[in-house]
């Protein structure tokens, strides 16, 4: 079990299993809507899976652009005071497949906020691709298009998942068990 910062870090899946994963997803996107593609992670937790998935889509032959939003779903609390933009993406989506990343899909509520967004303002279709699908936190009825794996009900970091800013630089995702002794 590898130490990081003096916290016993408990893998769940592992780099290599992400890499195919993302093989594997590409492969997914390639054979869904993808005329004009515009891919938009949603930052800040997406930004590693977003790269990697993206140069895998590079492999499969797509060739999309490439955009970033903020997002806030949280206000100072940890109860939803609904979704806010912090950054919003410069390119138009009009009459455009829009592709959006994101690194976990928990309650649904940030995702169907974007989702609803690019659709009011004029895409063609708008799909979602996330790494992690924790599905037991699910308060919407929104499920991703392209899910890498299944998410135990388990706080997760690594991979750009973070806790307090820390653990995003690991390659793999895993689960904090606790202090290293």
């Amino acid at each position: 079990m590898p130490v990081v910062r003096g916290k016993n870090i408990d893998p769940l899946y592992t780099a290599e299993m992400i890499a195919v994963r993302n093989i594997e997803m590409a492969q997914q996107i390639a054979k869904g809507p993808n005329n004009d593609l515009l891919v938009i992670a949603v930052l800040k937790g997406s930004f590693i899976f977003a790269a990697d998935l993206i140069r895998a889509m590079h492999t499969t032959g797509l060739a999309p652009e490439v955009e970033f939003i903020t997002l806030s779903s949280y206000g100072t609390g940890t109860v939803s005071q609904g979704v806010r933009i912090i950054k919003d993406i410069d390119s138009d989506v009009h009459d455009r497949d829009v592709l959006l990343i994101d690194d976990i899909l928990e309650s649904g509520r940030t995702l169907r906020f974007a989702k609803e967004l690019m659709l009011e303002r004029g895409a063609k279709s708008v799909t979602i691709a996330v790494l992690l699908d924790k599905k037991v936190k699910r308060s919407t009825d929104l499920e991703a298009d392209y899910v890498g794996f299944e998410c135990p009900d388990y706080f997760v970091v690594g991979y750009g998942m973070d806790v307090a800013y820390a653990f995003r630089e690991l390659p793999f995702v895993g689960i904090v068990t606790g202090d290293a002794t």
